[in-house]
């Protein structure tokens, strides 16, 4: 073979390399940039950055199927009213409340087209497009279920609540109100949330 020929054999080979590389880069920081905390939660689920970037593209492409659609004024005002409803009788009921706004969360899914089968989909799902509050939705879902089997105090269902809060209101396209991971919250700023 030619000198020339390896030579540019070799050039081409490496621009490949290095194109594919800072491909692979771009795509890492993109996918941590739009996902953040939910990229951290996939890459410990999955044990390995590159299989968790695949199963977050894996989502984005199976969200992409779905017939999504924002609530008429009409649904919002209704999911309004069930979500004040369920917070007028938390003081009461606080059990109670945290499995309504089980319910309520998804039935707005429902209703905006998402499916709601099994739990882990329904969070894989709707981190696609809220991926700001679905560690919350982790959260919440997480004291519903110890509810369900009466380990949660009342202060773990307020917990719940405002956590099914953020992303009922993202759900609900309104206006966006300030999210925080609630893993990480401490007490004191818990304590200004108990104004529901």
């Amino acid at each position: 073979m030619d000198q020339n020929v390896i030579i540019l054999l070799v050039v081409v080979t490496a621009a490949l390399i290095v194109g594919f590389l800072l491909w692979q880069r771009n795509r890492s920081v993109t996918l941590r940039k739009k996902y953040g905390d939910e990229y951290a939660h996939a890459v410990r689920t999955t044990g390995d950055t590159r299989r968790a970037e695949q199963e977050l593209e894996k989502r984005e492409k199976r969200v992409k199927e779905f017939k999504l659609h924002p609530l008429t004024p009409d649904q919002q005002r209704s999911f309004d009213q069930k979500w004040a409803s369920i917070q007028a009788f938390f003081v009461d009921e606080p059990s109670r409340a945290v499995q309504e706004a089980n319910l309520l969360i998804k039935d707005v899914m429902a209703a905006r087209g998402y499916p709601v089968g099994d739990f882990e989909q329904r969070a894989a799902d709707v981190s696609v497009h809220y991926p700001r509050v679905v560690q919350n939705y982790r959260t919440a879902h997480t004291i519903a279920d110890r509810n369900s089997r009466g380990e949660a105090n009342t202060e773990d269902l307020r917990l719940a609540l405002v956590c099914y809060r953020e992303l009922f209101a993202d759900l609900l396209e309104k206006s966006k109100v300030e999210t925080r991971n609630y893993q990480e919250v401490t007490k004191s700023q818990l304590e200004i949330e108990k104004m529901l």
